[in-house]
Formats: structure tokens, C-alpha cells, sequence
């Protein structure tokens, strides 16, 4: 369930613009990320799955009509469970509960990051 922590949809396009506005105002490129896991089921059965596949497709929308570098870690941690979580665990692969990434989750991640800016 949601908490309300988190930023409401329809104000959220308009918040991340003016960031992505201010980033580039400076003078930097950038690149934009989609939010990788809160669960690691790989069948869309996490809580919070349909959110943040509503964000990531605004994110990569949003990335490719401005023509902006994006890291997928979305479909980064989709596909990397769905390769080598069998059993559909909720944790353990890429995270430590969920959420925190181990050193595995680091380093995707890390790879993923290096990738893009390379």
C-alpha cells in the first residue's frame, strides 16, 4: 500500500521539467533514470508495480521527446529477474529488503550508470 509519500502524478511531470530545466540552465547534460524496484517479483505482483511502471513510461516518454540520455533501470531489474529470480523472490537478488540494493544491485547499476556516461 502507499503511504502518500511520494510525489502525486499529476504534479510530478511538472516538478521533474523544472529540475531537468534547472540542471540544464547550469550548463549540464542530462540524463534521466527510471526507478529501478520496491519488490523484486518479476510477474508485476509487487505492491507498488503498476506506480512505478506509470512513472518509468512518463520518464522514458518525457527522455525521448527532449532527446535525453536515460539508464532503464526499470527494465534493468525487470529483466535481470526475470533471468535469475526463478523462484519470483520479493528480495535477496538484487536488494537486501526490497528496496536497498546489495552489492549485486551496486553493481548493475553502477554498470548501467558508466554506460550511459562513458
Amino acid at each position: 500500500s502507499s503511504f502518500g509519500t511520494g510525489t502525486d502524478y499529476d504534479k510530478f511531470g511538472i516538478f521533474y521539467d523544472a529540475v531537468v530545466k534547472k540542471i540544464q540552465a547550469a550548463g549540464a547534460k542530462v540524463i534521466v533514470v527510471t526507478p529501478a524496484a520496491i519488490g523484486e517479483r518479476n510477474d508485476y505482483s509487487n505492491s507498488q508495480d503498476g506506480d512505478l511502471n506509470m512513472y518509468s513510461n512518463w520518464i522514458r516518454k518525457y527522455a525521448s521527446d527532449r532527446s535525453l540520455g536515460l539508464v532503464d533501470l526499470r527494465k534493468t531489474f525487470h529483466d535481470y529477474s526475470v533471468a535469475n529470480n526463478p523462484k519470483n523472490e520479493e528480495q535477496g537478488i538484487l536488494t537486501y529488503d526490497r528496496v536497498h540494493l546489495n552489492a549485486k544491485g551496486n553493481a548493475l547499476v553502477a554498470e548501467q550508470m558508466w554506460n550511459a556516461i562513458k
